[in-house]
């Protein structure tokens, strides 16, 4: 059992394997049958209440393949897994961890089992084994933005799929940027019916001088709120938590594009931008602009239905307008702050409490840390590196690891002129299964403050769910192994199998061996440009930009 991603905590076999069929019983409460049946879809397996609540062997248990029971013992997310001559036996500690049980029972069947349907009469040898199985980290997520290029709702929903085969937990929806707002919001329609287009896209590469160049083809969409209700249940039945993002206070050209009296310059037009970078465009900081984004936050927590983190985003922020504008200084000052900085941080804080009084917790990019105002239960994503993000965590912040080296997935897998464009290169597969969330050299209370680990998918150069795939997979595997298993041993062995089931499921993934003919970049617009932007130059740069914001912003801790 070697083969297994992620890797279980324990594993013990035994000769023998006992056989599973399409149309197999499963036994036990709705709550857990139902996810194991779930998982194994392919099968189409029959709950049979008449079978019991029992294990295998018992009176209530017996004429069922497959049983599943709670044991009150084991934690969230945890089960123990043991097939017998009997049938197929699986503990859970919840919902959760009976759909993780079901799919570490997928991967002992063969690669077909991760078809959408069986073979006609499929009869599956399962080989004997105890399987003993608990998450090190119990966030384990991906982060997609869906604002760059908008990625519709199938593509979301096979994204969740896709998570929850490899027991990842959290999906991050960045929903507003530049480029485009991605929801709809019956209280402030112009943000789905200006906001959510643009009329045409760049093509220039990243730092090429020159004029710029673009498509002139429109790019948009929305996911109306009726679609996020679906897709949060679509994911709670998948044990996937959405954290929503909506980007404030810079970020904002597609909200003031839609309402430009909520700039921090209103006789400044915006549009929603054409090309990709940092905006100058910002939110005022005043009371309408809190008021904006409380009915907004409101609308979309509602949709989703319970909202345990909420993203504000709070990253890369141009503070000149504020600085220039004699209200918002007044305003700054009537608050006690000195300077624009300090109102950014206190803006962040403001809104935090908001969320925290709709049932939400905060969370941010790291840079919304450095101002030292962050209500003390904020999430900090530090994705300018982990040293920031240890300096959160021994401030008593939760961190969840997002660094750009390894896991900025917009990045290229090799510094080669085969690979399609990319922001950069490289960050390659085994980069991110010898990621280690908690450092060794973090103290034991700051590495109990990381609560996982999630990749960042930035759309500006993924167009389409085929890219998508091929950005995601199977550098998302490594990290799902690490986050789950604790580290990436034994990940290299496992990976040819795991790639066949890949194959089986559909998912167009980099091939280790480098892209295939027709995911190659070419000579056109989606060639890339090896060494145009590397890994360690985004490093420094990013290392640079975290020494200034210390040297200018209130320390920490």
């Amino acid at each position: 059992m070697t083969d297994l991603i992620p890797r279980p905590r324990a594993v013990r076999t035994t000769p023998g394997s006992f056989t599973l069929a399409a149309r197999s019983a499963v036994a036990g409460p709705a709550d857990l049958a139902d996810p194991v049946r779930l998982a194994l879809a392919v099968l189409d397996l029959r709950h049979d209440p008449s079978c019991g609540d029992g294990p295998q062997g018992s009176p209530e248990g017996r004429g069922a393949a497959i049983s599943v029971r709670r044991d009150t013992a084991l934690g969230a997310e945890s089960y123990t897994l043991d097939v017998r001559a009997g049938g197929v036996e699986i503990a859970a500690g919840d919902a959760a961890g009976a759909l993780y049980a079901a799919q570490t029972l997928r991967q002992l069947l063969p690669a077909e089992a991760f078809r959408s349907v069986a073979p006609p009469g499929a009869r599956w040898a399962v080989p004997f084994v105890h399987v003993a199985d608990a998450p090190r980290f119990p966030w384990r997520g991906a982060h997609l933005d869906i604002s760059r290029h908008f990625m519709p709702k199938r593509e979301v929903l096979r994204m969740i799929d896709l998570l929850a085969l490899h027991k990842l937990n959290r999906l991050h929806l960045h929903l507003a940027d530049d480029q485009g707002w991605r929801v709809e919001s019956r209280a402030y329609p112009l943000l789905h019916e200006v906001g959510s287009h643009r009329a045409r896209t760049t093509t220039t590469p990243f730092r090429q001088e020159g004029e710029p160049s673009f498509d002139e083809t429109p790019h948009g969409g929305h996911l109306t709120l009726a679609d996020l209700s679906e897709i949060a249940g679509y994911a709670r039945a998948r044990a996937v938590t959405i954290v929503p993002e909506i980007d404030v206070p810079g970020h904002a050209s597609a909200i003031l594009a839609a309402y430009p009296h909520l700039s921090a310059d209103p006789g400044v037009r915006h549009a929603v931008l054409d090309r990709w970078g940092i905006s100058p465009a910002i939110l005022s900081p005043l009371p309408p602009t809190v008021e904006f984004l409380t009915t907004v936050f409101t609308e979309i927590i509602d949709a989703l239905g319970p909202v345990p983190y909420f993203h504000l985003g709070g990253d890369e922020c141009v503070l000149d307008a504020w600085a220039a504008s004699d209200e918002i200084g007044d305003y700054r000052r009537s608050l006690g702050l000195d300077t624009p900085a300090d109102l950014h941080a206190w803006f962040l804080r403001r809104l935090a409490d908001v969320l925290a009084g709709l049932g939400s917790r905060a969370v941010v990019w790291d840079e919304a840390f450095v101002s030292g105002m962050l209500r003390p239960d904020t999430v900090v994503m530090p994705w300018r590196g982990m040293e920031v993000g240890r300096r959160a965590a021994a401030a008593g912040h939760d961190v969840v690891a997002t660094p750009v080296f390894p896991l900025y997935f917009d990045y290229a897998e090799a510094a080669s002129p085969e690979e399609p464009v990319a922001m950069g290169d490289a960050v390659t597969v085994d980069d991110v299964a010898a990621f280690e969330p908690a450092p060794a050299s973090w103290t034991a209370g700051e590495a109990g403050h990381v609560l996982g680990a999630q990749f960042q998918l930035w759309t500006e150069r993924i167009p389409d769910g085929r890219a998508l795939d091929y950005r995601a997979w199977p550098r998302g595997c490594a990290l799902a192994h690490v986050t789950w298993s604790g580290a990436g041993e034994g990940f290299a062995g496992a990976l040819p199998a795991h790639l066949a089931r890949l194959d089986a499921y559909g998912v167009e993934y980099r091939p280790p061996a480098g892209p295939r003919p027709w995911q190659r970049g070419g000579t056109g617009a989606r060639r890339h440009r090896p060494g145009a932007v590397t890994v360690s130059e985004a490093m420094r740069h990013l290392e640079g930009l975290t020494r200034e914001a210390d040297s200018t912003r209130p320390s920490i801790g």
